[in-house]
């Protein structure tokens, strides 16, 4: 699994994670296990697996560290 600090979060349940590598990778909601999209903050520090969406990459299995 991969690691990266929440940037962003939306109001509309998606968010941004920042990988360290420049390039930040979207999660949605229904991508977050352990925890409610809610009770994430930004800043909060994050494992994930790197996926595939329609759209492009995405971060799945989202859970806090």
């Amino acid at each position: 699994m991969a690691e990266g600090t929440i940037k962003r979060l939306t109001d509309r349940g998606f968010g941004f994670i920042d990988t360290g590598k420049g390039k930040d990778m979207f999660f949605h909601m229904s991508n977050v296990e352990g925890i409610t999209f809610e009770e994430l903050r930004e800043g909060q520090k994050v494992s994930f697996n790197a996926g595939e969406g329609p759209k492009g990459p995405r971060a799945e299995n989202v859970r806090p560290i």
